[in-house]
């Protein structure tokens, strides 16, 4: 198996306990943020609710809480939920709250963030709010830290 296609085979949850099949998402680019609901960096919750509601026909924002930066996160998935819906409005797509890095990194971020899984480049989470863009094919475009907006030019023009 070619490791572009792996991230389609990542086991994740959403918030609600459920599993969530990356592969639905196969033909649009998606977006994955690690979020924190106590982050200087929160506030980007409105813009990346911005640019799914602009581009959601060609875009999949999956929002990954983790609690390792700063412990910013420490909310139950309930709490989660609550925050980000009455606060931003959020209706994209939540998962549970996993580890970005370290011994227990999820699978997902290691392949986000690692070359011998997503075939293109290695990298480290810095912070809370880094965004890794996927294209339609399940292919790593880039990485993107916390200073960028979810709406900068670097990740639409992606999306046009």
């Amino acid at each position: 198996m070619s490791a572009l296609n792996q991230i389609y085979h990542v086991k994740i949850n959403s918030l609600q306990g459920k599993p969530i099949n990356l592969l639905d998402y196969k033909g649009k680019k998606i977006l994955f943020v690690n979020v924190a609901s106590k982050c200087g960096f929160t506030p980007q919750y409105r813009d990346l609710q911005k640019l799914y509601d602009q581009y959601q026909d060609q875009l999949m924002i999956i929002g990954v809480p983790c609690n390792q930066f700063g412990k910013q996160e420490p909310g139950t998935s309930s709490e989660i939920q609550e925050f980000c819906k009455v606060n931003y409005g959020v209706n994209f797509l939540i998962t549970e709250k996993v580890d970005v890095k370290g011994n227990n990194q999820h699978p997902l971020y290691n392949w986000l963030t690692q070359k011998s899984e997503n075939g293109k480049r290695s990298s480290s989470v810095k912070w809370n709010f880094q965004k890794y863009l996927i294209d339609e094919n399940g292919e790593l475009i880039d990485h993107y830290y916390s200073i960028t907006k979810p709406t900068s030019r670097k990740i639409t023009k992606y999306l046009t």
